[in-house]
């Protein structure tokens, strides 16, 4: 700590020694946020030496004095006004869109939070708490993040994405969190909330297991929900690799699944891992079952690869239906492949299974039967 700084006098408002509290911890004292994040320093520990610093730099009585600690606890070990949403099981998702605007996705419709933060230089330092927080740079250079934090909730792995002024049309960063419940509900659950019924829940476990499968639909259709269940269902004996961006697809109780998830590079870091390069480092381990959380580019080909030559794969694609999912994956394998627009959808029959969800609920079941010579187009059996 800075030994010229004085000690303040004790102010009226506790939010803004609270903001001036998060400042120092932000600014002099940053190495100590990075020792409790990495485990060297204890949470009792941190906390006594946050004690200390408020007793030297916030003189007044000790009662204010333990509110404004209990206050800066819930800021660094939580997302201070953000914390009740991320503890709501309701909401889904948050977007944060300015100081005063925060919006929720509860059950699955878009509404105001009701709450906001006090000003925009509250809302900023908030952002680049966030960031510190989880090891991330906000600067110009690193003007738009996409990070997870899996450590701060008992119940959620919390997935940013942030976008500083740098690239916004407005003045104000935007902060996005989808929350991944770690509890996520198996076939059963899936059943009860009528996804999908027992009979179809039959027939996809059957086809999961015997052939490649591709999960399509829109934002927040429940691509992921319904694979996260059907990956739980494949046999202890299998092998199982997941490669993902985000940290979303995760095991119940599986022995034998292991999962890689991309690291991008920030600002002049050359440290990059992006779906590609886990994919490619992925096929040559001894695997049984092979998935893909969400195909996004030129991962597409390593996993057409894996597929055609006889690996069973699964993997989500964003997709307007089940019959328009495999165009969507040759699109992306174009991006890498010498191979033409027919010869890669020639080799598309490998996904045996397509599912499209919309609004949480399985649409679409289409059985993929080989190219069609005269119409020059894939052949599909509906099985829903």
């Amino acid at each position: 700590m800075n030994d010229e700084k004085a000690p303040r006098e004790e102010k009226a408002r506790p939010q803004e020694q609270l903001t001036e509290l998060v400042q120092d911890y932000l600014t002099q004292k940053q190495t100590v946020l990075m020792q409790v994040k990495r485990g060297s320093m204890s949470r009792e520990e941190f906390i006594e030496e946050v004690r200390g610093h408020i007793a030297h730099y916030y003189p007044s009585s000790v009662r204010r004095q333990e509110q404004l600690l209990e206050s800066f606890e819930q800021y660094v070990f939580g997302y201070s006004i953000l914390s009740p949403l991320i503890d709501d099981p309701e909401i889904s998702d948050i977007r944060v869109v300015s100081h005063d605007n925060v919006r929720v996705k509860r059950l699955g419709k878009r509404v105001d939070a009701g709450i906001g933060f006090a000003s925009e230089k509250e809302y900023r330092q908030f952002v680049d708490y966030v960031a510190t927080k989880n090891q991330v740079n906000v600067s110009n250079v690193n003007a738009i993040q996409r990070f997870t934090d899996n450590e701060s909730h008992p119940d959620y792995i919390l997935r940013f994405t942030v976008s500083m002024p740098l690239v916004n049309t407005y003045t104000q960063p935007y902060l996005c969190i989808r929350k991944v419940p770690r509890d996520f509900p198996m076939l059963k659950t899936l059943i009860e909330r009528k996804m999908l019924d027992l009979e179809t829940a039959e027939l996809l476990t059957l086809r999961f297991r015997t052939g490649s499968t591709l999960i399509c639909g829109g934002n927040s259709s429940g691509k992921t929900t319904l694979l996260n269940a059907l990956k739980e269902t494949l046999p202890d004996d299998v092998a199982v690799l997941v490669t993902q961006q985000a940290d979303e697809l995760t095991t119940m109780h599986h022995p034998d699944m292991m999962f890689l998830h991309s690291l991008p590079g920030a600002g002049e870091s050359q440290v990059n891992y992006d779906l590609k390069d886990i994919s490619i480092a992925g096929l040559t381990m001894d695997v049984d079952h092979f998935i893909i959380g969400e195909v996004k580019g030129e991962e597409a080909l390593y996993l057409l690869n894996a597929a055609y030559t006889g690996q069973i794969c699964a993997a989500t694609i964003h997709a307007p239906s089940a019959d328009k999912a495999l165009d969507k994956l040759v699109d992306y394998c174009l991006y890498e492949s010498k191979y033409s627009r027919d010869e890669l959808m020639k080799m598309m029959d490998c996904f045996s299974t397509v599912i499209f969800m919309e609004h949480y609920k399985v649409k679409q079941v289409f059985a993929c039967k080989g190219w069609d010579r005269e119409t020059r187009d894939l052949k599909y059996e509906s099985l829903l």
